[in-house]
């Protein structure tokens, strides 16, 4: 079994290393650029959304706007084992409402509920919950009492209302990230392991999969809302 713990500052470091260590290990699964490892980019992606949510982590707040909040499931037997997380940014301008960032649980322990136990736990404290993922995805969210609400890009998004939330959230940007000495020096190693047309290659191919993703949530908007389109 596990017990919910909503954290209203930045976790103890225990704790936070257990949350990015899953982050890594589960990248393919919660990132919005879901490159598998034979991509070249992998590693550089890996570095970029495990600094941003560690970025985030250290902005846990308890005070009110859009500080991001962290939901963590423990377990019963071992407390300070993380089984899984839920990372959400509160909307400033609408205290209802609320965009999922990351969700994660251990592989050895899913299909336990514990995924939806985190999503019902952010909705008691954010009622209108949002979420972007891949139309593959959708399915699980489904399952859990989201719906379909609009596709964004390569995303579908979904709420735990029928309608969008017109607040905004304050995402962290990337483009720092990107441009910070870190990812340079991880893109040049990568350049000199692969070669330059190996990596171009794969920005390709990350460019493909973003824009199958996009066709297959358009189709999928369009199944959900016949008489729309």
């Amino acid at each position: 079994m596990f017990t919910l713990v909503h954290l209203d500052s930045s976790p103890p470091e225990a704790l936070n290393a257990q949350v990015l260590q899953m982050v890594v290990d589960y990248f393919s699964d919660i990132s919005p650029v879901p490159l598998t490892p034979s991509n070249p980019l992998y590693q550089l992606y890996q570095y970029v959304i495990g600094y941003e949510v560690h970025m985030y982590l250290q902005a846990i707040s308890g005070a009110q706007g859009g500080s991001p909040k962290l939901v963590l499931a423990l377990d019963d037997d071992d407390p300070a084992l993380v089984l899984g997380f839920a990372l959400y940014l509160p909307s400033p301008d609408d205290a209802e409402a609320c965009t999922l960032a990351y969700l994660a649980v251990q592989a050895s322990h899913r299909r336990r509920g514990i995924a939806k136990a985190l999503l019902q736990q952010v909705i008691e404290h954010r009622p209108h919950l949002e979420l972007a993922c891949a139309a593959s995805k959708v399915p699980i969210f489904e399952s859990m009492g989201l719906q379909v609400v609009a596709a964004q890009g390569p995303h579908m998004v979904l709420s735990s209302r029928a309608y969008r939330s017109a607040g905004m959230v304050a995402v962290q940007d990337l483009a720092p990230i990107f441009q910070s000495k870190e990812v340079r020096q991880i893109h040049t190693y990568l350049v000199q392991q692969n070669g330059n047309k190996a990596m171009s290659d794969a920005e390709n191919k990350r460019d493909r999969l973003l824009d199958q993703m996009a066709y297959q949530a358009q189709a999928l908007l369009k199944e959900r809302f016949p008489t729309i389109h």
